[in-house]
């Protein structure tokens, strides 16, 4: 008869998370490799660790395919938004929603301009990198011409680009925050609103009080004018291709399950592609697949536009998967609980448990360098500690979002501040103090926390909850 797996040690349990760090930051630091082999090297590890502790190899297969389970969800999500963006920029519902943005460009509000424009493009497609890669690129130009410092100038294409990665249901950061806390992204994205529109705000004041210290009108736009013509002369840009888009947040509104309301999304894609911009089923069929590849002749806007497709987000799926393998083994083994157990000894209050969470994306996005993994692991060690509070996982999909994904761009050796100083050619130490989003946010969640506010309770959507242990049918 089998003897009984015990409890983990601390210092074993501690061991799977030491070794996953030092492969994950060696890898991406040193080497510049993506996460998706240290992590598989690092749920190898956790295995070792659980069959130390007496799991069987069955017992632990078993556990990578219930965390894989949970995530089920997010995966199909990230598949289907893959297609939706492909159609997207194909039928020109992106290209307007940028050509119309960048209509608001005026040199005395350059600042506040910046930030709302880099917000409309990374809310239209979905990634604050490739939105800083191409506008921010522009704007940067601008910038230099208007005479405002750089550092001042990327710290506001930063905040507006994040806030769309943060607030878009097409970026995948968006669609995994809500993966491993266990509610949807439309869910999730609602919840967002109060913290991020408050931080948003205060941000917009700011760089409108800045502005006025650089508010000439001598500035040279002409990039920018010749982003638009290329737009136009490539796309039918008319306000009709605007429809997809709000029948998706409209669809969010009226508390549509996300993927009938991004399949929505789709379908209007198709028909607008059809319609306007006179595509054929085979195009359609290849921009879903294979995304949009754009050929303008503009390489800013071929850059910006050529993207989306299924086979696009595998990237984000596979490291989904694998890292909801190394999820599903620290909980089930309990390797997890013991380390959760000894952090939150000392945590009584939801302000402090938040507070707790941040702390862990943001220490995760210096020694893990990446910040998908400052969502994962964080958001499975402190899953259940929320579940046992009464609160709604789309508390901590919000903290997470709020923390992993925003505090990245702050790191100089993360990924995603060493792609944004190659891009804009501007450390994180010298643009960080200005992206004032990026570290707002995490601080007024922090504060809505302490003050109770916006922190639903799972009784008050239990329909909305991945994985809820009450015999309820669960929305997966």
């Amino acid at each position: 008869m089998k003897k009984a797996a015990r409890k983990p040690y601390l210092w074993e349990a501690s061991l799977s998370f030491v070794f996953l760090i030092i492969v994950m930051g060696t890898s991406i630091y040193f080497y510049g490799a993506n996460p998706h082999i240290p992590m598989l090297i690092g749920t190898l590890f956790a295995s070792l660790i659980a069959m130390k502790i007496g799991f069987t190899w069955n017992e632990i297969e078993k556990a990578m395919f219930d965390g894989i389970y949970q995530a089920l969800q997010a995966v199909i999500i990230l598949a289907i938004i893959g297609v939706l963006i492909g159609l997207w920029l194909l039928s020109g519902v992106v290209p307007s929603m940028i050509y119309y943005g960048l209509a608001i460009l005026k040199p005395g509000i350059f600042l506040v301009a910046t930030v709302l424009i880099c917000s409309i493009t990374s809310l239209a497609t979905g990634t604050s990198w490739g939105t800083a890669g191409t506008i921010g690129i522009a704007l940067i130009g601008i910038a230099k011409g208007l005479g405002i410092p750089v550092p001042v100038a990327a710290g506001a294409i930063i905040s507006g680009a994040y806030f769309g990665d943060k607030m878009s249901p097409l970026s995948d950061t968006t669609n995994l925050a809500p993966a491993v806390s266990g509610t949807d992204v439309f869910t999730h994205v609602k919840n967002m609103v109060p913290s991020t529109l408050t931080s948003y705000g205060i941000t917009l004041v700011i760089f409108l009080i800045m502005g006025f210290k650089y508010g000439g009108e001598g500035v040279d736009i002409s990039g920018i004018n010749a982003i638009r013509e290329g737009i136009s002369s490539s796309f039918n840009i008319s306000p009709l291709l605007l429809i997809p888009p709000i029948a998706v947040i409209v669809s969010i509104a009226f508390k549509l399950p996300a993927i009938p309301g991004i399949t929505i999304g789709i379908v209007l894609g198709g028909i607008f592609g059809v319609v306007m911009q006179g595509a054929h089923l085979g195009d359609l069929l290849t921009a879903a697949y294979e995304g949009f590849t754009s050929e303008t002749g503009i390489e800013m806007i071929d850059e910006l536009l050529s993207a989306g497709g299924l086979n696009g987000m595998m990237y984000s799926i596979s490291l989904t998967i694998i890292a909801m393998m190394f999820g599903g083994i620290m909980e089930k083994t309990g390797q997890l609980e013991v380390i959760v157990g000894a952090v939150l000894k000392r945590v009584k209050r939801i302000g402090s448990l938040v507070t707790m969470t941040i702390f862990t994306c943001v220490v995760s996005n210096a020694t893990m360098p990446e910040q998908y993994i400052s969502i994962v692991v964080p958001g499975r060690m402190y899953a259940k500690s929320y579940r046992e509070k009464g609160l709604h996982p789309k508390v901590l999909s919000n903290t997470l979002e709020s923390a992993g994904t925003l505090t990245s761009a702050l790191i100089p050796w993360n990924t995603c501040g060493a792609f944004l100083y190659s891009i804009l050619g501007v450390t994180a130490f010298e643009y960080g103090r200005y992206a004032f989003f990026n570290y707002l946010t995490p601080i007024i969640v922090i504060i809505f926390a302490y003050l109770g506010l916006n922190l639903p309770k799972i009784e008050d959507d239990p329909d909305t909850v991945v994985g809820l242990e009450n015999g309820k049918n669960i929305n997966i």
